[in-house]
């Protein structure tokens, strides 16, 4: 349970309907199993001792007294075992049968969860705590509104629905969640159609995410009646909208097993955003479970760039929505500002390209001529003759003005108003150039009835790869809301999509190039400042920025899942190095942040200083840096 992961698994046996003790052993290989797989908490179907089938046997003295003593078997066989089950049954009570769920962990029946809803089989329980005397258990706390709470992981709190519970619209997970549940357990009824898993898929999914929960669901198998219905054990777990794991009995009858881990210091810190979770309900009776924590092997999968779809089909659309969010916002900008040109700096990087795309789609959309879109592209000490290329060539096949403004003698000039040597390569010598670059947009801009369009993305505004009141400084940054990844598979789209083959190539080669800010002077036209060696793999950035700020994970729990995506990609120290450089930049750089332009954002999470993340300028790395030393 380290780093708050919790190994979770919903299974479905192929039971034989009425059987009780033929299902009873199957439950209890599922719960041996799940043991060994380090699994804690484990959902089987609704009425799994019996099967969902029985119909009019359920009342049936014979059933029900099968039923109990196939429980027995099943809490005595959990002895031993860290695993808090969920088991389904009939109970007989007085003269009211219930179908309920037995809470069992290491030997111990803790309580039983009742249906709510009645049918022609059951009766409908309630969230009060009842007390029953059992002869095989003695007494045995029956209560609706029940949460199991963790000894071992206390931020880890779980609740059960069952059967038409889960599809009712006076559904119990929602109260559940708000009273601290992070886990629902769906011990489900429904048989398989040619759509249930689907719909079970979206509603799971959804759930999660509405609810900021995890859901695991076991649904009855094919082991049930096929009179009427077919069931086919379908097996998922959801967390917080994303499918982490499934299983079905496709094919031959078979055990249906779907193990994960859900994230429990996720889901926390998702709910702490919110405010509307862990409400104080009296009604609730928590039971305690569980035994010391212990460090939970990882196996769900990561994905390596958590700002983009895995899915590449999804792609496309994905980024069409982003480039159609900063056309929209530059175009309103102007609009309203009553502009009718863009002066972009156009370097041949990544950043500058997509800017200058930006900007050419935007003056279209107004009804404007390409033309208005002015691209400038200022060579200086560090220019390639291979960046300057490709930034003429895409501004060209837009159909933009280019101009070529040729900044070193100005930057000269400068060097000798305030004294600085021209050999002398410090931090003075580059952030001139930039500065000049920012200064010759701004004065086009003005004399053309312009705006200047900004070019910085969010992953250099969050390690400050830029030059305050440099290429840091605009009047509308169209790029301010999109990650490096993001901007690379906005352009890569547009790449894939455009006719134009000049423009297809360049676009490519755009891509193939290091990201530089091409600043010290070169040799031989080759690229020698590369930004990468500086701040990192920038898809590592990404990743950090994505599960740091946006999840609230400690640096040390990020450098294990980046060891998880990565795989050998990197080296422990090449992670633990880059991951150290990228929270001392966090916080030293956030003066740069604090006083950042207006831009679009295209995800929830930005670094706007008035809409998005914001730290004081002068807050100190120290914790952040004293969580690595765990690594």
């Amino acid at each position: 349970m380290k780093d708050g992961f919790v190994k979770v698994a919903a299974a479905s046996p192929v039971i034989k309907v009425a059987d009780c003790d033929y299902n009873a052993q199957r439950v209890i290989e599922c719960i041996r199993e799940a043991d060994r797989q380090g699994v804690k908490v484990l959902v089987f179907p609704e009425l799994s001792l019996t099967g969902v089938s029985c119909w009019d046997l359920f009342r049936h003295r014979v059933i029900l007294d099968g039923a109990e003593k196939a429980l027995v078997r099943v809490v005595e066989a959990s002895a031993g075992t860290d695993v808090l089950a969920f088991v389904g049954l009939p109970l007989a009570v007085g003269g009211r049968v219930y179908s309920v769920a037995a809470a069992i962990w290491d030997g111990e029946l803790i309580a039983f969860v009742p249906r709510r809803t009645a049918d022609g089989s059951f009766n409908g329980g309630d969230g009060d705590y009842h007390e029953l005397e059992l002869e095989s258990f003695g007494t045995v706390p029956l209560c609706g509104d029940a949460l199991f709470c963790s000894d071992a992981l206390p931020e880890l709190t779980v609740a059960v629905d069952l059967g038409e519970d889960i599809q009712s619209i006076w559904t119990d997970t929602t109260r559940h969640a708000r009273a601290g549940a992070q886990l629902i357990c769906q011990m489900a009824s429904f048989p398989g159609t040619v759509s249930s898993t689907a719909e079970a898929e979206l509603a799971a999914r959804a759930s999660s995410r509405h609810l900021k929960a995890a859901l695991v669901l076991a649904a009855p198998g094919k082991g049930e009646s096929t009179t009427d219905r077919v069931y086919t054990g379908l097996c998922l777990t959801a967390e917080n909208g994303e499918l982490l794991a499934e299983d079905e009995q496709v094919g031959p009858a078979r055990l249906s097993l779907a193990v994960t881990e859900i994230d429990v210091q996720l889901l926390t810190n998702l709910r702490r955003d919110s405010g509307e979770f862990d409400m104080v309900d009296e009604d609730y009776t928590s039971f305690a479970w569980g035994e010391d924590p212990v460090d939970t092997p990882l196996t769900r999968h990561y994905n390596k760039h958590p700002h983009l779809p895995e899915d590449p089909g999804d792609l496309p659309a994905y980024c069409e929505r982003m480039i159609d969010l900063q056309v929209s916002g530059l175009v309103k900008r102007m609009e309203y500002a009553g502009l009718t040109h863009c002066v972009v700096g156009i370097s041949g990087g990544v950043d500058s390209t997509l800017a200058v795309m930006i900007s050419a789609l935007a003056v279209k959309r107004m009804g404007l001529p390409a033309t208005n879109v002015i691209a400038c592209t200022m060579p200086c000490f560090g220019t390639s003759s291979r960046t300057k290329s490709n930034a003429i060539v895409v501004a060209e096949q837009w159909g933009c003005e280019v101009r070529v403004i040729d900044i070193g003698k100005a930057v000269y000039q400068h060097f000798d108003d305030i004294g600085h040597a021209h050999d002398d390569y410090s931090i003075a010598f580059e952030n001139a150039q930039a500065r000049e670059r920012t200064q010759v947009l701004m004065d086009i801009a003005n004399k053309c009835n312009g705006l200047d369009v900004g070019t910085e993305d969010l992953s250099e505004f969050i390690d400050g790869w830029c030059t305050y009141n440099g290429d840091h400084t605009s009047m509308y940054d169209v790029n301010l809301g999109l990650t490096k990844t993001q901007v690379r598979a906005a352009v890569s789209h547009i790449a894939a999509t455009t006719e134009d083959r000049v423009l297809k190539a360049a676009l490519y080669d755009v891509l193939d190039c290091p990201v530089t800010p091409e600043l010290l002077p070169i040799h031989d036209d080759l690229i020698e400042q590369k930004s990468e060696d500086a701040v990192g793999s920038y898809a590592l950035q990404d990743f950090f920025t994505y599960h740091i700020l946006q999840d609230g994970f400690a640096p040390s729990k990020v450098f294990r899942l980046a060891k998880a995506a990565y795989g050998d990609e990197f080296t422990d120290e090449e992670l633990k190095r880059w991951l150290t450089s990228w929270c001392r930049r966090l916080f030293s750089q956030q003066f740069k942040r604090s006083c950042l332009m207006d831009g679009p954002a295209v995800m929830t999470f930005t670094v706007s200083p008035r809409t998005g993340w914001l730290i004081p300028s002068d807050a100190e790395a120290a914790l952040f840096l004293k969580d690595l030393e765990k690594i």
